[in-house]
């Protein structure tokens, strides 16, 4: 069956692969450009490409990748990708999306001194991961994959988010009576005056926060789905599958307690944990040990507490019901403090974001790269042979471990 989701159609012959941007569970990205329309690759583009004959064998695979696209050929918002085109072949399944050049937020914490973000970056770019979550959420589906490596920079500086072969719709569960519903209105606060409107800057955008933090980051694993029995709910929907990546794994997903919205608000948890101390929070020797201080543990703070640490806290509440955003989701999470002074109405129109993108130190040009690319179907039929183009310094954790989860672990 033929992907059909209203998006052009590609021609695989016409492609050629510039290098591979990373390769994960589900397939490999490549940067790549149409040699018929874009010769001189001036406007390359991300090309996700998955083997049928992979698929099959790892977790329903195929319903997943064609999950996948249907998800992508929907989203509308700037810190989303935008579906550019699908391919099928007897052989290969892809999809095309924008490339973003910056890398993702892991390696662009990486460059930062004592590998860590400070309050004032980390508050940028979580405000706009909880707008892209917002709009999901709104569409009734649940991400549970948020991690750094999914967390992309555009060319602009503004994040996207990436990778849906892991979310789901849920039905929505209705507000619940423990907080009166907050007003939209409280969030928009007034700025300096006197500043012109057509450019928006992150200093006077977003006030300073001092805090100092820096631990080393250890990768982390992800965790393929396992089916689980499913209990009875009355109020919404409730998914039960075992699924995420280990060191972002949910208290209610280990317990198989069933689990809905509120796992993406913990993995939010989770990343900004990690942005400002260098590492996650409940990582342990083993995928055991790991588990088990998700489920016990509370997140240790270097330091008096701030309104970043409480945000944490709140993010991270074992139980669902009492986490930021159970009840009415992003609204909640944009009232807290760590946010005050925000124009959440004006992120799309910062134009100087904390880290713009630029050329890496060595780089050759686009025209150079392209004499050095190769054909994608080649690229697969050597995959046992030593690639004919450099792989992505820092690759997903979702490549480097694919073992199922069982309850007999603990």
């Amino acid at each position: 069956m033929k992907m059909d989701y209203k998006s052009p159609e590609l021609d695989l012959d016409k492609l050629r692969a510039i290098k591979v941007l990373g390769r994960g569970a589900m397939g490999t990205v490549f940067l790549v450009h149409d040699q018929t329309t874009d010769p001189a690759a001036r406007c390359p583009f991300a090309l996700k490409v998955v083997e049928k004959s992979t698929l099959y064998s790892k977790f329903d695979g195929d319903r997943r990748a064609r999950w996948e696209v249907s998800v992508l050929s929907r989203l509308n918002h700037p810190f989303l990708p935008t579906l550019l085109g699908t391919l099928e072949t007897d052989e290969y399944m892809g999809w095309a999306v924008p490339y973003c050049p910056g890398g993702d937020l892991n390696v662009l914490r990486y460059r930062q001194t004592d590998s860590v973000f400070s309050p004032t970056i980390i508050r940028f770019y979580v405000a706009e991961i909880v707008c892209a979550l917002e709009y999901l959420h709104r569409m009734n589906i649940v991400y549970r994959d948020l991690k750094p490596e999914n967390v992309l920079i555009q060319q602009s500086g503004h994040i996207i988010l990436t990778d849906f072969d892991l979310s789901r719709t849920l039905k929505p569960r209705s507000a619940g009576p423990t907080h009166s519903s907050p007003e939209p209105a409280v969030l928009e606060m007034s700025v300096a005056e006197g500043k012109s409107k057509h450019r928006r800057n992150l200093t006077w955008f977003i006030s300073v926060v001092s805090e100092k933090g820096g631990l080393k980051k250890v990768k982390s694993a992800r965790v393929s789905p396992v089916s689980r029995k499913r209990p009875s709910f009355t109020n919404g929907e409730r998914a039960n599958s075992f699924v995420g990546t280990e060191e972002y794994v949910s208290p209610e997903v280990i317990r198989a307690d069933g689990h809905e919205f509120a796992v993406d608000w913990w993995a939010l948890g989770i990343l900004t944990y990690e942005m400002m101390c260098g590492r996650t929070p409940f990582r342990g020797r083993n995928r055991k040990e790991t588990f088990r201080n998700v489920l016990t543990k509370p997140p240790e703070f270097v330091g008096k507490r701030t309104v970043l640490t409480d945000l944490i806290e709140r993010l991270l509440e074992k139980d669902p019901r009492q986490r930021l955003g159970y009840s009415y989701g992003a609204v909640e999470i944009k009232r807290h403090p760590f946010f005050m002074g925000l124009r959440w109405d004006l992120l799309t129109e910062v134009l100087r974001p904390p880290y713009l993108t630029l050329k890496e130190e060595g780089e050759t040009s686009t025209d150079q790269m392209t004499r050095g690319g190769t054909d994608i179907r080649e690229y697969f039929r050597n995959l046992k042979a030593p690639p004919s183009i450099p792989p992505s310094p820092l690759l997903s954790p979702s490549s480097e471990r694919q073992e199922d989860v069982q309850l007999t672990e603990f």
